[in-house]
């Protein structure tokens, strides 16, 4: 049902770069996270943490521990806006609750982000949202 997971969290001056790491592999267990410097807008240093998930065991046993965790009723009732017209699904997820192993999914703030691609063929809006609402429902 996926094809595959992006992540990305910035990690600021005053956080550290193993525990932000660490809460990454507690949602993604098998991430390979790569780093990349950048400059803030007070010119403080970044650290942004990137990398792509896409074997389908690992996607599906995040999709399963993700319907375990969450409040499905308000994952379910984001769907449309979490998606784009491609078939993209957007999760933001506490850094600090990560870390602790518990995924809460946030709607704005500093946070894990992940970028989910749907399967869904023809890659439009409406099929995702229709597979991941279906899934939710039969969980």
């Amino acid at each position: 049902m996926i094809h595959n997971i992006k992540f990305r969290a910035f990690v600021y001056e005053n956080e550290s770069v193993d525990e932000i790491s660490e809460a990454i592999l507690n949602i993604l267990p098998e991430a390979e996270i790569e780093a990349e410097e950048a400059e803030g807008l007070l010119e403080d240093k970044i650290l942004i943490l990137t990398g792509v998930v896409s074997k389908k065991r690992y996607t599906k046993a995040f999709f399963n521990t993700l319907l375990e965790s969450v409040d499905l009723d308000k994952l379910n009732d984001d769907l449309e806006r979490k998606t784009d017209e491609k078939g993209n699904w957007f999760l933001r997820f506490d850094k600090t609750d990560a870390l602790d192993e518990k995924l809460t999914v946030l709607d704005k703030g500093d946070a894990i982000h992940l970028k989910i691609k749907i399967a869904a063929y023809p890659a439009k809006k409406q099929i995702a949202v229709d597979k991941v609402r279906e899934a939710i429902l039969n969980h």
